[in-house]
């Protein structure tokens, strides 16, 4: 587990969602490649609209495991509306439901300055040969 993160820790990867069941396969592939590192922590994915399962299917599907402390991680590049306005109204009513439960939001990856430069190095990078 990383230092940070107990084993009562649940991280939710947070998205848009969208009709096309393809989309998800990004958000998914986190998630896998997060339980492949640290085998031990409990991360799963949920969607604002449009892609089952939402946040509080989530939140609750964490909670059956044991889990009394769940991060957020909100999987936008930009900082829209959902960003600063859906997504905290969201926290806000979990909050309220499950006081037991510690939320811990994370600002949006595209915010975090190794996304930052993790773009730019692949966006400078030429193209993989498949």
């Amino acid at each position: 587990m990383t230092a940070d993160l107990t084993p009562e820790t649940g991280v939710i990867l947070f998205a848009h969602g969208s009709r096309d069941p393809l989309w998800r396969l990004p958000i998914d592939a986190v998630a896998t490649e997060m339980s492949r590192q640290w085998p031990d922590l409990s991360v799963a994915c949920a969607f604002l609209e449009l892609t089952p399962p939402d946040l509080p299917t989530t939140v609750e599907q964490l909670m059956r495991l044991g889990k009394t402390h769940l991060r957020i991680v909100p999987m936008f590049l930009g900082v829209g509306r959902h960003a600063r306005e859906d997504l905290p109204n969201l926290v806000s009513d979990l909050e309220r439901a499950y006081p037991q439960v510690h939320f811990e939001l994370l600002p949006s990856i595209g915010e975090h300055p190794a996304m930052t430069h993790l773009m730019a190095q692949i966006a400078a990078q030429a193209p993989q040969q498949a």
